[in-house]
């Protein structure tokens, strides 16, 4: 449930805080009053696009917060699958500050993407925008419809189908590219062979290339190497006088002279003899490395040649030498595929047709469920529009073939309506008036809504091109989708307005040398005298007063 809105410094509102209950919530106002930027502000919210000027003072940050009230455990599932979760006691709030250019998206204070917004309203918020029913007059549309309808049933043998789509379509792909005459057969033969017989030709040893350059980095410094190494010798070593070794030799013999003259020396004494044999240890290892250093020019030569073929193998066929042997087995897979075309040909025609059967199963499978959720959608809206005055109404759903499947199934469906006793079921979209496109949307959303777990609706004059008997009809339709739904709507219809459990007043007035719109919401009186003036526009007399508290009391008695 949407439980706050806080607007600031957007078009018309510098600073608008409402807080919606459940129920029916309406929202009435004089025209230009700023109706249209609530929904439009609710729509920033909900991650939508962010309109050129629409920060009322640029200087300053403009802010669009939403609070939520989670409680239905499938909808935190869901949540918890984009990985946001709600307070324990299931607050989700929603944030968007837009600071000139740029905007901060937030849910629960964790910085998100404005497509992440779209994602996480779109399972807590079913917004009906201005002129929405109007696709209704979309054929492609109506297909859509019946999917989120039926979605539970329909959505597995949905995936069904893509899966079984793209695995015919690949295969397809595989059948093009493969498609060549025998000449083309031929020479890409030759060149399979080619590059195969370079690549085995190199005898490649996995990761030969680190060690093969870790020889030449040692060969090509290697002056420097043994220069520095053969210094550490001499230093270390036994052979100059002054040098380490000789040193703690001669250190020894005079330990050695006196080591019995005191017991606590002889201690000492094994400490240096320890020292001594390590740096003894220390010179043979380093005068081997010297001489493992030692090489002729042809060894050099060698491993530069063997590493410019490694080099060379690299440039054509891979990064590395394990990507190389890949593309090697590749290629042999390949020349085994051409030079048994034949065969290679026929297993993937088979496959095809495999395929194709496979896909054209799903397909019909999709179809025949779809037909069948088809007549409960249509026995359901039918239901619905008899409740909004569509008196002996006729509405269905004709099923059409795609020559061949799509990866959305192989059908071609849309509504059929009939509003008159004797007439033919024609297509929605030739025959709907306006007033009859916001009752038949009123009808489908007050039928997908019985289906779907959303907690708001948000209709903004969904009443447009409707009047009298059929204005009442659709404001007791709205209190009966507000008895499981919490329901926003933007009204011009006193009807509608007078079925209200919380009704809210937008105002547009001048304030400190500027123009505002302000939001309050009204109490018993102010709703009737609210209804009052949507009846009698300027001129409200005591009789228009009292048939705005009559509508009130009967809309009481009806939601009774």
């Amino acid at each position: 449930m949407l439980l706050n809105v806080h607007i600031k410094n957007l078009a018309l509102i510098e600073d608008a805080d409402i807080t919606f209950t459940d129920g029916l919530n309406i929202l009435t106002g004089e025209t230009g009053a700023g109706k249209s930027i609530i929904i439009g502000a609710l729509k920033i919210g909900m991650g939508g696009r962010l309109p050129k000027d629409m920060l009322r003072d640029p200087s300053k940050e403009g802010l669009c917060q939403l609070l939520f009230i989670v409680n239905d455990e499938r909808i935190k599932g869901a949540l918890k699958e984009l990985e946001v979760y709600p307070s324990e006691d299931g607050e989700l709030i929603i944030s968007r500050k837009i600071m000139g250019n740029r905007t901060v998206n937030t849910i629960n204070d964790v910085a998100v993407t404005a497509a992440k917004l779209r994602d996480v309203t779109a399972l807590l918020v079913d917004m009906h925008a201005q002129h929405e029913q109007q696709t209704l007059l979309k054929k492609t549309e109506h297909l859509n419809i019946l999917d989120a309808y039926g979605k539970k049933v329909l959505d597995p043998l949905k995936e069904n189908v893509k899966k079984a789509y793209h695995a015919y379509k690949d295969i397809e792909e595989k059948l093009a590219s493969a498609t060549m005459d025998d000449s083309d057969r031929n020479r890409r033969l030759e060149f399979l062979k080619y590059e195969v017989n370079e690549i085995e030709a190199a005898a490649l040893r996995p990761e030969e290339d680190e060690e093969v350059e870790r020889q030449y980095n040692r060969m090509t410094n290697a002056r420097d190497i043994v220069s520095a190494a053969g210094s550490v010798y001499a230093e270390t070593g036994y052979e100059a006088t002054d040098s380490v070794g000789n040193k703690i030799s001669r250190a020894l013999n005079s330990l050695r002279a006196v080591k019995e003259l005191d017991p606590e020396l002889e201690n000492i004494y094994g400490q240096l003899v320890t020292v001594d044999s390590l740096l003894n240890d220390f010179n043979v290892d380093i005068s081997d490395y010297i001489q493992g250093m030692e090489f002729d020019n042809e060894t050099f030569e060698e491993v530069v040649k063997r590493l410019d073929v490694i080099n060379n193998m690299k440039g054509k066929y891979g990064d590395t030498i394990s990507v190389i042997l890949e593309e090697a087995e590749k290629k042999k897979r390949e020349i085994e595929q051409l030079e048994q075309y034949d065969r290679y040909i026929a297993e993937l025609e088979s496959s095809r047709s495999s395929a194709e059967e496979t896909l054209k199963a799903s397909a019909e499978e999709l179809s025949k469920a779809r037909k069948a959720e088809a007549v409960k959608l249509c026995d359901s809206i039918r239901g619905a529009l008899a409740d909004l005055s569509f008196m002996e109404v006729k509405f269905d759903m004709v099923f059409d073939r795609l020559s061949f499947p799509s990866a959305n199934g192989i059908d071609d469906c849309y509504f059929v309506i009939s509003t008159n006793v004797g007439e033919k079921l024609r297509p929605l979209y030739e025959v709907a008036s306006g007033g009859e496109l916001s009752r038949i949307m009123l009808a489908v959303k007050s039928c997908m809504a019985s289906e779907d777990n959303i907690d708001t609706l948000i209709f903004d004059e969904i009443d447009v091109g409707i009047s009298g008997m059929a204005a009442q009809k659709v404001a007791e339709k709205m209190n009966v989708i507000a008895a499981a739904h919490q329901v926003i709507s933007i009204t011009h219809l006193p009807q509608i307005a007078a079925m209200a459990d919380s009704h809210y007043c937008i105002k547009k007035m001048a304030e400190n040398g500027k123009t505002v719109t302000k939001i309050e919401r009204l109490s018993a009186e102010e709703s009737v005298n609210e209804i009052a003036r949507l009846l009698g526009g300027a001129s409200i007399t005591d009789a228009v007063i009292s048939n705005a508290r009559e509508m009130k009391s009967m809309a009481s008695n009806i939601k009774k």
